[in-house]
């Protein structure tokens, strides 16, 4: 049996090795081929690693080191702190080829930058975008990229994370010709900046790609493309938004607190208004939709929300597993080849 090894940032996150390491015992046991190189405290993993059966703790490499970098201090700050960390151990693991993917649930900017500080882009790739699935009404879901690495990009890389994006759907969700958009304020070829625009003509005229114009962000869950394409800053603002507004109607049909008429009223609007947008969205799993992909590296990197669950965080690991399996960087690597020539 071939072994699929992952770098594991057991610190990163919230709730480090309370929610990481359940997650890994999960993955471990639903995946014989799977072994993990883990990087953090060895005085805070090792009582939840000793009750582990010991066939799991033979699939686990363990590297201590008391050295993270906060969620909270600046980019250049985490780069410049990050010697030694879990965080840069587990992905520097990645580059030299002791393991296949690398999951962390730690500082953003700083996994971004170590990635693509460590990692081999692809070729023809300019930047990597951060990439994700997210749930859509009817249970099912769409690619989106750039989720936050690029806050400005031009022509060139915006058509880029249109092939990388295209690639991804095709693989990952079994799709033969996915729907593509461009995220913009509008769905009128005149909207939108130069560059947008720009973009646009371009794609309408690809036969190989299934394009489809423009899409605005309050139609991003209705399941009118595969593949949402846009910037990091557009793109890292309508998902906090959309996560947001969920998580705001969700908390509001929960809420107890009030008078008994406050709490009718409430609940007749949100059954009479919301009761079938809020049922969709208590049948989504979040927890499913956990990891977002720095796509156009030459290995796998996947970032885990902060406070994930320990059942988000194995979500995230069989992310990464999924990709590595699919062989994702290859399959782009060579459709760009192949576009050159």
């Amino acid at each position: 049996m071939n072994h699929l090894t992952l770098a594991l940032d057991v610190m990163g996150g919230d709730f480090g090795p309370r929610i990481t390491m359940p997650a890994i015992q999960k993955a471990l046991e639903s995946n014989p081929r799977l072994t993990f190189l883990l990087f953090g405290d060895q005085q805070q993993v090792d009582p939840i690693l000793k009750v582990f059966p010991e066939t799991l703790q033979s699939r686990i490499q363990f590297q201590h080191t008391d050295k993270t970098i906060d969620s909270e201090v600046p980019f250049s700050v985490a780069m410049r702190q990050s010697k030694n960390s879990s965080m840069r151990l587990a992905i520097e693991a990645v580059a030299n080829g002791q393991a296949e993917g690398c999951v962390s649930g730690g500082n953003t900017g700083a996994l971004l930058g170590l990635a693509k500080l460590l990692i081999a882009p692809l070729p023809n790739i300019d930047r990597p975008a951060l990439t994700s699935l997210i749930p859509t009404m009817n249970g099912k879901s769409t690619v989106m990229l750039d989720l936050g690495a690029n806050v400005e990009v031009n022509q060139k890389q915006l058509l880029q994370f249109a092939e990388m994006g295209n690639i991804f759907a095709q693989t990952i969700l079994g799709l033969v010709y996915p729907r593509l958009a461009l995220l913009n304020i509008g769905t009128e070829e005149s909207k939108g900046t130069q560059v947008l625009r720009d973009v646009n003509k371009i794609l309408h005229r690809r036969y190989d790609i299934n394009y489809r114009g423009f899409i605005e962000s309050d139609k991003l869950m209705n399941y009118l493309a595969d593949v949402i394409v846009c910037d990091g800053f557009s793109g890292n603002m309508a998902l906090k938004a959309l996560e947001g507004a969920a998580k705001n109607i969700i908390s509001l049909h929960k809420e107890k607190e009030g008078s008994p008429l406050c709490s009718l009223v409430k609940n007749f609007f949100m059954k009479a208004f919301l009761y079938r947008y809020y049922r969709k969205l208590q049948e989504i799993n979040p927890d499913r939709h956990n990891g977002a992909t720095l796509l156009g590296l030459s290995k796998v990197v996947v970032k885990s929300h902060g406070g994930a669950s320990a059942n988000a965080f194995f979500y995230a690991i069989e992310y990464a597993v999924q990709q590595i399996e699919h062989k994702i960087p290859e399959r782009i690597q060579q459709k760009l080849v192949s576009l050159a020539h």
